[in-house]
């Protein structure tokens, strides 16, 4: 199918008839009549609830269809079959970091004359600049694309820049602050070729999980976030790419039209426009691609409000398309379901709460939020339980689950002021990014 193209107009509009519609949801049960007003929340709650238990559950059925080859099934004796790799790294200030990555990208087990490093310094102002010359001199294959600071596009418009240079099959994407393991590209590649997929996500793992209790919860909601794509990819649904650590077929990414620059999250965006052009997406729980986690929670709030304005931008951007015929009914479901649970259930919830409050009366939605973290608390057990490779992932006790559950409880903060911010203020793209310490 030919490329998808938004132009990321009437944003502002779609948001505020999204945040109306999700305002009047949540405040129509309380002019019901008090028998009945916990009707739409419990259908709601057999609905979504039915079907995202049924995600957490299903993917045990297909697990062969998300684990790479073992260790012992990959070698280079088949070297001059593996296609060519180009790794794009776009940057910016991340002198704490920068080297590692190079030379733990240098170290992989693969062809070095079949892999390319691509550094798009992104007018980094610290000592980036500094000591991407040094490795440069020392790894021949390293390549170093200078923007400036004012260049526009984020990180889109920084790998677009590299696109135009690289001769690649495939892509890797990697932030900064990646770490792979040294067969992690040799099984990926594997894995990518033999299963026929056009784009594969890696598992995020946390590296710094042990930093503290904030960081030790992002470590089992990353696990959580995995495991739940494994069961939506088991039941034909949708899985997204993350940003970090995905493998990108090189033909998919021109025919898409590149990465878009007028959105906050071009993963989240690539991810529906590779949907929509029938690109088949899988995600590899082993090997993970291992990242850090903030460490604080205004780094926590400034991430999240990133994700959750990029997340919506593209159901308003991609909506026509992603209720088409382009689209299989378990794609079409999968999606209606998610972004109820995952944008309107966060808004639905806060119009209750405050409509709670004024009315004196009981609130309306909370069997569907019972329903939701309950789902949540499953998908926990099941994900930091499960045996993987790198960090490892914080044991589920009783404590931590009931912590995690309780975390998880920001996006009802996230999702709402985000929303109305859409909806209320023109939105100046910038690249925000995360920053990282070593």
């Amino acid at each position: 199918m030919a490329a998808v193209a938004v132009s990321g107009q009437y944003r502002r509009g779609k948001t505020a008839l999204f945040l109306i519609a999700c305002g009047w949801a949540g405040v129509a049960p309380h002019w019901i009549e008090s028998s009945r007003s916990l009707l739409p929340a419990i259908t709601l709650a057999f609905v979504l609830g039915g079907y995202g238990l049924r995600t957490v559950l299903l993917q045990d059925q297909e697990k062969g269809l998300v684990q790479a080859n073992s260790k012992d099934g990959n070698s280079l004796e088949d070297a001059s079959f593996l296609p060519n790799v180009d790794v794009l790294v776009a940057a910016r200030d991340e002198e704490a970091v920068i080297q590692r990555l190079v030379e733990r990208i240098a170290s992989l087990n693969y062809p070095k004359q079949k892999l390319s490093i691509w550094i798009i310094d992104d007018g980094s102002q610290d000592g980036t600049p500094i000591l991407l010359e040094e490795l440069n001199q020392q790894f021949p294959n390293l390549h170093i694309i200078r923007r400036s600071r004012s260049a526009g596009g984020g990180k889109s418009g920084a790998l677009n820049q590299a696109l135009g240079k690289v001769q690649g099959e495939w892509l890797l994407i990697l932030d900064a602050d990646a770490q792979l393991q040294e067969d992690s590209l040799l099984r990926l590649i594997t894995y990518a070729k033999e299963g026929d997929w056009s784009a594969v996500q890696l598992r995020k793992a946390v590296i710094n999980a042990s930093q503290n209790q904030l960081t030790r919860l992002q470590a089992m909601e990353m696990a959580m976030d995995a495991f739940i794509q494994q069961g939506r990819l088991a039941s034909q649904g949708v899985v997204e790419l993350r940003g970090n650590g995905q493998l990108l077929r090189r033909s998919v990414i021109d025919d898409c039209g590149g990465f878009n620059e007028d959105t906050v999250t071009d993963d989240l965006d690539l991810s529906f426009r590779l949907l929509i052009t029938s690109c088949r997406v899988g995600i590899l729980w082993d090997p993970p691609v291992q990242e850090e986690a903030v460490e604080t929670i205004p780094a926590l709030w400034k991430q999240r409000q990133r994700w959750a304005e990029g997340g919506l931008q593209r159901f308003f951007d991609y909506w026509p398309f992603l209720v088409s015929s382009r689209l299989t009914f378990d794609q079409r479901t999968d999606l209606m379901c998610f972004f109820l649970l995952q944008y309107a259930l966060p808004l639905v919830s806060f119009a209750d709460l405050v409509m709670t409050i004024c009315t004196r009366s009981m609130p309306a939605y909370w069997p569907l939020c019972i329903a939701a973290f309950s789902i949540s608390g499953l998908a926990y057990w099941r994900g930091c339980r499960s045996t993987s490779e790198g960090p490892s992932i914080p044991s589920p006790n009783p404590f931590r689950l009931i912590l995690a559950i309780i975390y998880l409880a920001h996006w009802f903060v996230v999702i709402p002021w985000v929303t109305i911010r859409m909806a209320v203020f023109p939105k100046n793209l910038v690249w925000a990014k995360t920053n990282h310490h070593g």
